[in-house]
């Protein structure tokens, strides 16, 4: 028998035993082949320039994210299934088989698992490119004409990044092989992941873990001004260590206290798997850390999905709660200007108010933006009253100030205490921060502060009063019809007019949708490394279920006992990934100044869906494999 054909032979016998592999890699690769589609495609050419260039650059942030996530999946599957083969293929040294020879063989193995992942998701992404544009515009809810349209250009670039990597990982093992011996080889699969350690070296594990883990909660919900990014990603590399250290100290000594405690030992048939999990906690602690961290991602990421859906919806509201808004130097213009939108439309409601603009250069602000405009308390709280929106502002003392801000998509400034503000010489305490559209598109132009009735009255001399009219017609849709009139106007000095089909943010709504696809690329992975590391422990677990069962025990408490020891091995990472997930929405929460709690509640709950159904696949596959 050839090299070539016992490559085949062992490819087909161990190809369910790395099946989920295999599809979680071919899955990347179409999520990557039509992330890169998109960049080559004219899909979105109909939005506009600016949010065409919007979502290239989003796409390739993504791709780069999915191409480091690859590199790190490809890698940890390689070793797996090195260290898996390792024991099989290092028998052939006894047939006369060299170390070159049975790297060769490996190597073969390999680089076929791999071609085929490559095959699958390239035709798969290939024959998905347009159910995937599909899926994207209607999730995003956009409204543009699908052409399909596909290049080479994304299938020689997907190829080549995956290719290259995998052979650099395979070519990495076939050296591990030929300089491995006999024993390391034929001990492989008992060594795998396992690093004997004593409770000191696992104690100072376990307080470094969950010191490190907590300084990266903290950091992430810290709040701050420009050094908010930074804090962010020191969060991220201390969480990352913090799980590490866990599941590698705290978590072992936790569950080998409590297999001491005879009261909890010997209650519910524990005895027959707790020690187990001791062992595979020992034994796999790098995956569940891995998976844990991958959880995490994927949680944060469809939780950021459906926090950008939720602030896209806001940030349309905001801007639509004018339909025209028109500003004058003249008071009283009001009388001029209903007649005639009334021509064309019916009006919902309407409001006017005099703002103050004062030169830039008399102010000192910590944001250098735009045109700073000034609004008396009782002024703001009329407007308010006239169009229903809320107002629930104390009047400012002298020295006070109240920004009223537009809809940011997020802010790195999180901290919104002690800020001042300097008018012409005199400083102002900043009391609070609000978003609330009184002014709705305008407050997107200019930079309103709110004082009170006499500091507005001891300002005005700074500036110059103009006049807003702000009207809401019941049909958005027919806003034109108003236009031309409102254009006949000599006494105005701006106006605005809002489309409610404007696609200007359009890119927001690709952005939260491709994030659910970065939350299914990340729990799909998460789930099939965890179950292929619990689907070849199974094999492991036959002579240990044959013993059980001589000494009398019953194949249904076996069972039970397999479905706890992976219910437990299961449940760790997800309560570490949702504890963890909490700091990390939280810390999107202050960057975006919205309430996400419930968005946390169902981001982990569907997370707990999809483990849920992985955990019920492993307990019918393990149960079948060893024998229970």
């Amino acid at each position: 028998m050839s090299m070539i054909q016992l490559a085949v032979q062992n490819f087909k016998s161990n190809l369910k035993n790395y099946l989920a592999v295999i599809l979680s890699m071919a899955f990347t690769i179409l999520v990557f082949l039509n992330f890169q589609n998109i960049i080559y495609s004219d899909l979105f050419d109909g939005l506009g320039e600016q949010n065409v260039e919007y979502i290239h650059i989003l796409v390739q942030c993504i791709s780069i994210v999915l191409g480091c996530f690859m590199f790190c999946f490809l890698w940890y599957a390689t070793n797996v299934f090195l260290t898996k083969q390792k024991k099989e293929i290092g028998i052939y040294t006894f047939m006369g088989l060299s170390n070159q020879k049975i790297g060769k063989l490996y190597l073969i193995e390999i680089m076929m698992t791999g071609l085929f992942a490559w095959i699958l998701g390239i035709l798969s992404g290939i024959i998905t490119t347009q159910l995937f544009q599909m899926i994207l515009l209607k999730i995003s809810d956009i409204a543009i004409d699908i052409t399909f349209s596909f290049t080479l250009k994304p299938i020689v670039i997907t190829s080549m990044f995956y290719l290259l990597m995998y052979l650099i990982f395979a070519v990495k093992g076939y050296i591990n092989i030929v300089r491995s011996s006999v024993l390391e080889m034929v001990s492989a699969s008992r060594q795998n992941e396992y690093v004997r350690q004593n409770s000191i070296v696992l104690t100072i594990k376990a307080v470094l873990g969950i010191g490190i883990l907590f300084a990266g909660y903290y950091l992430a919900v810290k709040e701050g001004g420009q050094e908010v990014m930074g804090n962010v990603l020191a969060a991220v590399i201390l969480v990352i260590v913090g799980v590490y250290l866990l599941f590698g100290g705290f978590l072992p000594i936790f569950f080998q206290n409590l297999a001491k405690k005879k009261s909890f030992l010997y209650h519910k048939e524990r005895t027959l798997w707790i020690n187990n999990v001791i062992f595979r906690m020992k034994k796999n602690y790098r995956t569940y850390a891995m998976t844990c961290v991958l959880m995490l991602c994927s949680v944060t990421a469809l939780a950021t999905g459906f926090a950008m859906k939720y602030r896209y919806d806001a940030m349309v509201h905001f801007r639509n709660t004018f339909t025209y808004q028109i500003i004058s130097a003249q008071k009283g213009l009001d009388e001029t200007i209903q007649p005639l939108i009334e021509k064309d439309n019916q009006i919902a409601y309407k409001a006017q108010i005099p703002i103050l603009q004062i030169d830039n250069s008399m102010w000192d602000t910590e944001v250098n933006y735009g045109n700073y405009v000034v609004i008396a308390y009782s002024k703001l709280k009329r407007l308010a009253g006239e169009t229903g929106l809320e107002f629930e502002l104390e009047t400012p003392k002298d020295n006070e100030i109240i920004k009223i801000s537009h809809l940011y998509l997020l802010s790195l400034l999180t901290d919104r205490s002690d800020v001042t503000c300097v008018i012409n010489g005199k400083t102002y305490r900043q009391t609070a921060d609000k978003n609330v559209p009184y002014l709705g598109y305008l407050q997107e132009q200019m930079t309103f502060y709110l004082v009170s009735d006499e500091e507005y009255e001891r300002l005005l001399p700074l500036g110059t009063e103009v006049y807003t009219y702000n009207y809401k017609i019941k049909d958005s849709y027919n806003f034109a019809a108003s236009k031309d009139e409102l254009d006949t106007l000599n006494e105005i000095s701006a106006r605005v007019t809002i489309d409610p089909d404007s696609s200007d943010i359009e890119w927001i709504k690709v952005l939260y949708t491709m994030c659910i696809f970065m939350f299914m690329v990340f729990i799909l992975a998460s789930g099939s490394i965890l179950f292929m590391k619990l689907y070849n422990d199974a094999f492991e677990e036959k002579e240990r279920m044959l013993v059980l069962r001589k000494l009398g025990i019953s194949g249904n408490t076996l069972k039970k006992s397999v479905s706890k020891e992976l219910k437990t091995a299961y449940a760790l990472p997800f309560i570490v990934m949702a504890a963890s997930a909490y700091f990390s929405v939280h810390a999107l929460e202050k960057m975006m100044f919205t309430d996400l709690r419930m968005i946390y509640l169902i981001s982990v709950a569907v997370v707990f869906g999809v483990f849920f159904c992985f955990y019920r696949l492993s307990v019918t596959v393990a149960v079948k494999n060893s024998g229970a």
